[in-house]
This record gives C-alpha cells, structure tokens and sequence, in this order.
C-alpha cells in the first residue's frame, strides 16, 4: 500500500547506518514488523500465571 509519512529524518538516517543494503521501505516494514512482534509478544506475557498448561515437556523434545 502506498501511503504519505512524514518521517524523522534522524531516526531514519539512523536506522539506515544500521542496515546496509536495505532500502528505506524495507527498514520502515522491518520496523513495523518488529513493533508488531514487541506488543504481541507483551500481550503474550501478560498471560503468565493465568493458563495453566499440563503436557510432559521431555516427551515434545524428544519428538525433533
């Protein structure tokens, strides 16, 4: 989808330095990939204590 940002130039310059070769709107969807990831996988965490999972965990290790 094309769209119209109006980006930091600092913060994109930066993210650049740090990823040669990509291009700007790979860095940008890198990005947005990895802040999607970082809220699920808060979501994820907040779930600790409350699911209770019962399985034998030796035995799924053993199956690779």
């Amino acid at each position: 989808m094309r769209t119209t940002l109006n980006i930091n130039d600092k913060a994109l310059s930066d993210a650049m330095a740090l990823a040669p070769g990509m291009t700007k709107t790979e860095v940008i969807n890198e990005a947005l990939r990895k802040y999607a990831r970082g809220k699920r996988r808060k979501e994820i965490l907040k779930l600790c204590g409350k699911v209770k999972w019962e399985g034998d965990l030796n035995a799924l290790r053993k199956r690779i």
